[in-house]
């Protein structure tokens, strides 16, 4: 039975044409019957939403939509194409799939560049790269069903090698959302703070509208213009860029909004038409001329044209765009605008798109993503395992991290390795693209020297808590043998003579002490000579407990800030327990039913829900410039992997003034770190990152959470 999407995605194909679609879609479901997707839902989900997108969305033809049904019934079963007889197109583009399919990132390298080209090797049709970046797409869209390291993997590939590609061949469309979903799930902390600061300013945003066009309505109309506006809001990704590159917060980009004028108009009056649409605007609005901007008649390389100019609508500076009908569909679709828009004769435009697309594959020259790439590649290295699956380790990572990370005992284990069917030390540095396997001995052990060449937290920890159980091994042995030799000598050992034994021999504790005589690295005999020799009086350690001083507060907020229960313009507010916002923190308040306004960071997990929900009830706030001055309470997580470390915490929070009011030391875990829940008061965000940042850099922190 042919269900009622394949009559949608139909809608404009011939009679013959949806036949081919149908008999295609059969074909699938038939070879994929009881093929489940990671979240137990039919793979032929998959299917139907890439056909979707090819479709509807970027609206290729008939063939590419039955192609997508053939690829994926005949990946495994090549046979199934030669039952198709409908559409020699689409039996070619699913063939070109199927090779396409085969080729494994391992094989790319994470090179952008010679994927296109490998790509472009296998495919005369430009037709199956972008069915390609539509099966990606969805892929992307719902990768929350998939497995925490396969997330980690297809979000890397998606910004290494599918962003590019959607941005060479001019589905601009496309490239936005991928990058979108790319930073939800590489920094959701970052993505939470934006979208949530877009749902929550979404009403502003309107009203802004509304005033601006108010004033040009009669002028516009009188001079027989049509058109319609839109409201276009910067991507998350793009906002999100932007506050790196100008370290800012997201109140601070000012070109989060633009307002955009789509006239209708007949090709040969679009530039003029756009020119008066300008007139008028700069007429009633003063404009900033440092900031106009047109491609109108000398369009971009890749053929966008438009008219941007800012301009101040009541004290907000607003970026106004003004293109005709077609310009927008070009803008927005790029090449692929061929397709959907119905003004433009296609065929010959189709062919010099599709020609393009594949002369951008075969000969790449684009910088576009370089720096994007390149700053993810600082952050992490992508290395293959010989089975061609994907790590992703930190930047500097060794052969030897990569041997913790597929499994503790083959790191213990580790001698070497073999990088690109080379060997190498276990130090050998791991570069994007290096297939990796590990050589083992079983006489190989772990020594200090480890620690001064791996980089990341996991080879650490299992390194030091190996290190650990053998110094306790070996201090267990020295102990045991030490005292029979007391015994027998008919000695006895005075604390304050442990002491100095352990000065004199230079160690910081008297496991050293023990584990140097297991070791036999101290000769017991001397020990005697020691004791018999009479040793000087036992230097006792500082151990005063650390103090931490609270500043005084030299003022209080009027509008938010501090712990508890204040007031604010007469209603009472707190300071959400969910997400212990503090001075500097983006925030939004919550009116509820009966404790007040309570005041939530923007990346709370809750905020989502809350702004979306009950809209009418989000409370815009501002902090004080002088509520820096009170304190606010935050929770911590930090995990360590050494009790003394937590003596390091506390000196790392007393060093910023902060004052701890709980800690909590949790018992060693299986993995041996030990968990520590802090309390404390900060005057602002600025002075928690601060300790934040303190508290990462010490030696035996694994990691630190804000909870």
């Amino acid at each position: 039975m042919i269900p009622e999407l394949i009559h949608k995605l139909c809608t404009y194909f011939t009679p013959e044409q949806t036949r081919a679609v149908e008999q295609a879609y059969l074909l699938a479901s038939e070879s994929l019957a009881g093929v489940m997707r990671h979240n137990n839902h039919p793979f032929m989900e998959h299917v139907n939403g890439v056909a979707s997108i090819v479709a509807q969305e970027i609206g290729l033809d008939a063939s590419s939509t039955a192609a997508v049904y053939l690829h994926e019934a005949s990946r495994d079963n090549p046979e199934i194409l030669e039952r198709f007889k409908e559409d020699d197109t689409a039996v070619q583009l699913a063939s070109c799939l199927n090779k396409i399919s085969q080729i494994k990132p391992r094989d790319t390298k994470l090179e952008a560049e010679r994927y296109r080209k490998l790509i472009a090797s296998y495919s005369p049709d430009a037709r199956a790269f972008i069915i390609k970046l539509a099966d990606r797409l969805e892929v992307m869209r719902s990768l929350h069903i998939f497995p925490k390291a396969d997330q980690a993997r297809k979000n890397a590939e998606t910004m290494l090698l599918y962003i590019p590609l959607a941005h060479q061949a001019g589905l601009y469309n496309i490239k936005s959302e991928l990058e979108d979903l790319w930073l939800r799930y590489a920094y959701p902390d970052a993505w939470r703070t934006i979208t949530n600061y877009l749902k929550a300013t979404r009403n502003d945003r309107d009203a802004l509208v509304e005033s601006f066009i108010k004033p040009l309505e009669d002028t516009i109309s009188a001079r027989g213009i049509k058109y319609h506006l839109k409201a276009r809001t910067k991507s998350a990704y793009s906002i999100w860029k932007k506050m790196q590159a100008q370290n800012i917060p997201i109140n601070e980009v000012y070109d989060v909004f633009a307002i955009r004028f789509i006239v209708e108009v007949p090709p040969e009056n679009e530039i003029s038409t756009c020119w008066d649409v300008f007139a008028l605007v700069t007429e009633n609005y003063p404009q900033d001329e440092r900031r106009l901007r047109q491609w109108l008649d000398r369009p971009k390389p890749n053929g966008y044209q438009s008219l941007h100019c800012t301009v101040n609508v009541g004290g907000q500076w607003v970026e106004v765009q003004i293109r005709s009908v077609r310009m927008d569909y070009e803008a927005e679709l790029g090449g692929a605008s061929h397709w959907a828009y119905k003004g433009v004769k296609k065929d010959a435009l189709i062919g010099d798109w599709l020609a393009k697309v594949r002369s951008l594959m075969e000969n790449p020259d684009n910088t576009e993503y370089q720096d994007a790439a390149e700053n993810l590649l600082e952050q992490d290295v992508f290395v293959f395992t010989p089975d061609g699956e994907l790590r992703q380790l930190k930047a500097g990572s060794t052969v030897l991290d990569f041997a913790f990370d597929i499994h503790s005992n083959l790191g213990l284990k580790c001698t070497g390795g073999l990088v690109n069917g080379k060997m190498v030390s276990i130090k050998e540095p791991l570069k994007t693209g290096d297939l990796v396997e590990i050589l083992t001995s079983k006489n190989q052990k772990p020594n200090e020297d480890w620690l001064s060449f791996v980089v990341t937290s996991k080879a650490r920890t299992k390194i030091k808590q190996k290190l650990k159980e053998r110094e306790n091994a070996l201090a267990k042995a020295g102990k045991d043998i030490l005292d029979r030799r007391l015994k027998n000598w008919k000695m006895t050992m005075a604390d304050d003579q442990l002491t100095a034994l352990i000065k004199k021999y230079k160690f910081r504790t008297a496991n050293e002490l023990f584990g140097a005589i297991g070791d036999e690295k101290i000769d017991v005999a001397e020990i005697k000579s020691e004791l018999l020799r009479g040793t000087p009086a036992a230097v006792v350690a500082d151990d005063r407990p650390i103090t931490v001083t609270r500043k005084e507060n030299s003022g209080d907020y009027l509008e938010i800030g501090g712990s508890g229960t204040r007031s604010l313009s007469g209603l009472e507010y707190k300071l959400a327990k969910c997400c212990n916002p503090v001075f500097g923190d983006d925030v939004f308040g919550f009116v509820t039913i009966n404790e007040g306004i309570k005041i939530h960071r923007l990346s709370c997990p809750n905020a989502a829900r809350l702004i979306e929900n009950y809209p009418h009830r989000v409370q815009k706030v501002r902090w004080r410039k002088d509520a820096a001055t009170s304190n606010s309470q935050v929770a911590l997580k930090v995990i360590v992997d050494e009790e003394s470390a937590v003596n390091d915490v506390l000196g790392v929070v007393s060093s910023y003034h902060a004052l701890v009011r709980k800690l909590l030391t949790g018992s060693r875990n299986k993995r041996g770190e030990i968990e520590i829940d802090a309390t404390i008061f900060v005057t602002s965000n600025l002075m928690l990152d601060k300790i934040l940042a303190g508290l990462r850099k010490l030696k035996n922190v694994k990691q630190v959470t804000r909870q």
